[in-house]
């Protein structure tokens, strides 16, 4: 049997660790004090839902936040990362988790689900097809941050 149930502060190493598992060796900037800030603050920016079996050990994790769309002038729940351990892999607990968080986050009154997956994550992407998913739109996620994002902060000063 998996349990599902909202993280609290306490579990912020815990995430982290499997956040580290989930990079697998790619460079990876987070670290549990950013999480507890930001996730278990004062004004949490997100929720993290854990799947742990019997023995409350942790299999994985969702970590989700409000979305707006203005295209279709309805709330998301956005789906930042979900993981599972390799032991917890088929069990139903990547469905689990999905359906955890959308409970977690009706005071948003979403409308739908948006996440986002490497293109070469072959098994991620056959788990979220299979469960209805549809490319989102045809645009590709762009990030802007470091010395590029100063350099446009300065031009915008």
């Amino acid at each position: 049997m998996i349990r599902y149930r909202l993280a609290q502060a306490a579990d912020a190493a815990l995430i982290h660790a499997m956040l580290l598992e989930m990079a697998e060796g790619e460079a990876f900037g987070g670290s549990v004090e950013s999480l507890l800030a930001h996730g278990f603050g004062q004004m949490p920016r997100f929720r993290v839902v854990l799947a742990e079996d019997r023995a409350a050990q942790a299999l994985g994790f969702c970590l989700f936040l409000p979305e707006y769309s203005s295209w279709r002038g309805a709330m998301g729940v956005f789906v930042q990362d979900l993981y599972l351990r390799p032991s917890a892999r088929g069990l139903g607990a990547g469905r689990g988790l999905l359906a955890a968080a959308w409970a977690q986050a009706q005071d948003w009154q979403p409308q739908f689900i948006a996440l986002m997956v490497k293109r070469s994550n072959l098994p991620a992407l056959g788990f979220y097809r299979n469960l209805g998913f549809d490319l989102r739109e045809a645009a590709d996620p762009l990030i802007l941050s470091g010395a590029a994002l100063q350099t446009v902060l300065g031009a915008a000063g």
